[in-house]
């Protein structure tokens, strides 16, 4: 019996990513014995609905439910038992965001917790520079724009939580950034010129790390692969979870997962890629346009 991928690493997952996880990983069980989610619901006191949220890891899990289903499924294995609900207890804690629950969206809190999880995010950015790489000036900025009624402790709430969420690029095993920003981003100036000015240094600065590549789609370059706006793709170091697309829009973020839907970003981001300059020329392009806000001042 294959056992669960990525037991023991719930400090970078989340509980987001350990419900998906365990869905997976009970569906395939489930799959396996040829039962059907009614015959799975009737065993836990549900339905059929119920074991396909469960599947799909959109709730949480009761230990008593998934004892039952193991046993309903074949599962002998004691030792596998014990992994199984060690990931239940795991899929049930507290994420890291969650003490800045009084600042952060709802639809958000998914998000965080895949980010961390993920061992690649692929981006395309036309308005802003990408959350994990604004300095805290920056950010500041732009959580103003969308926070205008808000008194300056929730700012400076929002701007923690924001640098808190960048330290997912200085773990030891740090997920790849890969990003396309559009030239507009680099040109808006967000803040005022000096912001931009250290926004700009700061991305010369992490386009040096081996850890991220950061592109630009230049104006000259007109039309694209990605002209329906921002998303960004995400891959985790589970064999059992598939890659999610997340886009986000004024008032939430839409979450895709079905293959085609993904494939779709997959390949528009990989034109992205080819049509946008060069990663070793991106410190180029910075430096061209520090100098021109130097110029300006």
């Amino acid at each position: 019996m294959t056992g669960i991928d990525g037991e023991g690493d719930a400090g970078g997952s989340g509980a987001t990513v350990r419900r998906l996880q365990l869905g997976a990983h009970l569906r395939a069980l489930r799959q396996a014995k040829g039962i059907t989610r009614e015959a799975a619901g009737y065993v836990i006191r549900g339905s059929e609905s119920k074991i396909s949220r469960m599947e799909l890891g959109r709730v949480g899990f009761k230990e008593r439910d998934v004892t039952d289903l193991l046993k309903l499924y074949g599962v002998a294995d004691q030792a596998e038992h014990r992994r199984v609900l060690t990931l239940v207890r795991e899929a049930n804690a507290p994420s890291w965001w969650q003490a800045y629950g009084d600042v952060l969206d709802t639809w958000f809190q998914n998000y965080l917790d895949l980010e961390q999880a993920a061992e690649l995010i692929r981006t395309y950015e036309v308005q802003f520079v990408p959350g994990l790489l604004q300095t805290d000036a920056y950010a500041r900025a732009v959580i103003r724009l969308g926070h205008e009624a808000g008194g300056p402790a929730e700012i400076d709430r929002r701007a923690q939580l924001r640098m808190a969420r960048k330290q997912v690029l200085d773990r030891a095993e740090a997920p790849r950034l890969w990003a396309v920003l559009d030239e507009a981003v680099l040109r808006r100036p967000i803040g005022g010129q000096e912001v931009l000015r250290e926004q700009i240094r700061y991305l010369l600065k992490v386009s040096e790390s081996p850890r991220v590549r950061l592109q630009v789609m230049p104006f000259e370059k007109g039309g694209h692969a990605a002209a329906g706006g921002a998303f960004s793709i995400l891959r985790f170091p589970h064999a059992k979870l598939p890659d999610v697309v997340y886009i986000e829009h004024l008032t939430g973020g839409l979450y895709l997962e079905r293959r085609e839907e993904v494939d779709k970003y997959a390949a528009a981001i990989g034109r992205l890629f080819i049509e946008a300059e060069l990663p070793q020329r991106t410190p180029e392009i910075l430096r061209s346009l520090l100098a021109e806000l130097d110029a300006r001042s």
